[in-house]
């Protein structure tokens, strides 16, 4: 999922840590590459590109790997990188709807790669448009609790076009339009209150509650989807309660 997965808690004991590691590497370098493919390598007149540099450098990826990225996106190496964007729809478990986005060099390969993972764990292909509908693209910053309240943010980012603040766990998630992101994460700097992850990303309109049985099967369906190469991002509108959280919590 994206980086505050609220599955995170259940999952980190799952992941091989330096794998999935390798992997968020692996989507920060792509999109570096396809934002100086579309603009060019200057970052300042570049800001797709000042961003996921950004990005990359805050999740730790070597400058040197970073710098390479760039001048294989903006041609300078001599290669050709071109990656399409693509969107599957799926059902999972108890009627959950999900959202896979790839980006990938080899259509072909994406869609049987991401069919095969599906079915194989017990999801289902959708239709065009039959999932879809139940997301909106959104703004979303992710910062700790802390000693904050709903208020504090809500002050911080109300002027900057931010629509609401969400709790999530032992979070906040800042909801906006996209387009108002940078001015929401300028405005929680200038009240100097700390965040950990600003994307845009696929927001649920509504969400689905899974019981523990489900929810060990959507678990192993997104874990399957995260793994591939193309996957950049799996959304979904599966809910899962702290009850829930606790038994799957108490099978390792």
């Amino acid at each position: 999922m994206s980086g505050h997965s609220k599955w995170a808690t259940t999952k980190h004991k799952k992941a091989v840590i330096d794998a999935k590691r390798a992997k968020s590497f692996a989507k920060l370098i792509k999109n570096i590459e396809v934002a100086a493919r579309a603009g060019g390598a200057d970052l300042a007149g570049n800001p797709a590109l000042e961003l996921a540099v950004q990005k990359a450098k805050k999740t730790s990826v070597p400058i040197d790997n970073i710098n390479r990225a760039v001048k294989r996106g903006a041609g300078l190496t001599g290669e050709v990188v071109d990656y399409s964007e693509i969107i599957y729809e799926a059902r999972g478990p108890q009627g959950s709807a999900l959202l896979i986005e790839c980006l990938t060099d080899n259509k072909n390969r994406a869609a049987s790669e991401v069919r095969v993972a599906i079915t194989r764990n017990g999801g289902s292909i959708a239709d065009p448009g039959s999932v879809a509908y139940l997301f909106a693209r959104k703004g979303v910053v992710s910062l700790p609790k802390k000693d904050l309240s709903e208020d504090d943010v809500l002050m911080a980012v109300l002027d900057a076009g931010a629509e609401e603040v969400k709790e999530s766990g032992e979070s906040f998630d800042v909801h906006s339009e996209p387009t108002d992101l940078r001015a929401v994460v300028a405005g929680l700097e200038e009240a100097g209150i700390e965040y950990e992850t600003d994307e845009v990303e696929f927001v649920p309109s509504m969400q689905v509650e899974l019981d523990a049985d489900a929810a060990r099967k959507f678990l192993k369906l997104v874990d399957a989807l995260e793994e591939l190469d193309d996957v950049q991002n799996v959304y979904s509108n599966a809910e899962l309660g702290d009850d829930v959280l606790a038994e799957l919590e108490s099978d390792d």
